[in-house]
């Protein structure tokens, strides 16, 4: 019996960690987090502790869900973009060399991840903007924000919200059709 739960408890330091990894964000992402929250606090000013906690772990509530956001959103993107590099190529059934289908792949879904990852920075840049906006609005007419927000705690992340989604479907309308 105490063989079994020691080889148990092994199994399971052995396991847990590579689970853990699999969620964790690397130390990259949190210097990414870390910068975007700092640029969204200065955006927000008194509003972000509203929107992430107290005063006290905002600032750091805000860098771990934006890192753990980040990196569990660039897993499914890093991973559809492989499956849809595959089908591409698979369709183009690329000749030439015994790699060709690997390295028509690797482009692709690099090319892929590429887009996807600069439509991130481009919604962050959303949010920080709408951010300034409804920092302003709120502070130009304090009526009327809570009229069209609310008055309670979290009236300021209804608005960043909203605005953020308005300024990217401007942007997506102003974007040029993509070529085929």
């Amino acid at each position: 019996m105490k063989k079994l739960l020691l080889a148990a408890a092994l199994s399971a330091t052995v396991i847990a960690p590579a689970a853990a990894s699999a969620q964790d964000p690397a130390p990259a992402d949190f210097k990414n987090a870390a910068k975007y929250c700092k640029e969204f606090k200065k955006a927000s000013g008194a509003n972000f502790a509203t929107m992430f906690g107290t005063k006290k772990n905002a600032y750091g509530k805000c860098v771990s869900q934006t890192a753990k956001k980040d990196a569990a959103e660039d897993a499914t993107q890093e991973k559809a973009a492989k499956v849809a590099a595959r089908e591409e190529c698979r369709a183009l059934k690329t000749p030439g060399s015994k790699n060709a289908f690997g390295k028509c792949v690797s482009e692709k879904a690099k090319a892929k991840k590429a887009a996807a990852d600069k439509e991130d920075e481009a919604q962050e840049d959303d949010r920080i903007n709408a951010a300034k906006s409804c920092k302003a609005a709120k502070q130009a007419d304090a009526d009327q924000f809570a009229t069209d927000f609310g008055t309670k705690k979290n009236a300021f992340g209804k608005c960043v919200s909203k605005t953020a989604k308005e300024n990217a479907a401007e942007r997506k309308a102003e974007e040029p059709a993509p070529t085929a």
